[in-house]
């Protein structure tokens, strides 16, 4: 008898796990890349960029990058500080806080225009990255690319954007004004790393522990 309830418990607990999306396991299911897949990372709290990043979004999503197949291997396109690069995907896994990322699949609605918005990330490469967070093209920040590359693709926005002097900014107001090189700027609109992946046109296929 006792053991049929420790079984029924069991049971339920998996189900749960499963309907939560694993958002409490770092390895309850496994991914298997496809191009154009958003991968997101917590990157390491050392740089006091990141920090205020996560601070004024409040969440662990700090960095983004799109992935696909380059050279024959999984390659992740980011904008990083040394500006619009590509970067082995196994590389890049290890590049996060305590290695905790998630991938996020473009919907099957949406999936004709895949081809083309991969296609429209790679002119980006080489450019300078954009620590100033304007929404222009001439310099980049990770979000900033997978957004002007998917409306450019379908005319669409992919995520919200967001008025800086809306979010939590008073706790990092200096190393804003660092970066800005000048006053914080509260009307700056921007896409953030967590506001994209609460875009529509997205879902979310894997979770290492990024949650957490």
């Amino acid at each position: 008898m006792k053991i049929t309830k420790a079984i029924r418990v069991f049971g339920l607990i998996i189900l749960a796990v499963g309907l939560s999306g694993c958002a409490g396991f770092r390895l309850c299911q496994s991914y298997t890349p496809a191009e154009g897949d958003l991968v997101f990372q917590a990157l390491p709290l050392d740089v006091d960029l990141v920090v205020a990043i996560e601070g004024v979004t409040e969440s662990h999503y700090s960095h983004v990058g799109v992935l696909h197949r380059r050279d024959g291997a999984w390659t992740v396109i980011e904008a990083t500080g040394a500006g619009v690069i590509y970067t082995p995907f196994e590389k890049w896994k290890t590049v996060g806080r305590d290695e905790r990322w998630a991938a996020f699949r473009v919907k099957a609605e949406h999936r004709e225009h895949l081809s083309k918005f991969v296609a429209n990330l790679h002119p980006h490469a080489g450019k300078q990255y954009d620590f100033k967070y304007e929404l222009g093209e001439n310099k980049l920040y990770c979000s900033e690319l997978v957004y002007h590359a998917w409306r450019q693709t379908t005319g669409q926005q992919m995520g919200k954007l967001t008025a800086l002097g809306d979010l939590n900014w008073k706790p990092h107001q200096a190393t804003i004004e660092k970066y800005n090189g000048g006053p914080m700027p509260p009307n700056r609109k921007m896409i953030s790393p967590i506001e994209l992946s609460r875009a529509t046109q997205l879902e979310r296929v894997y979770n290492h522990g990024l949650d957490q």
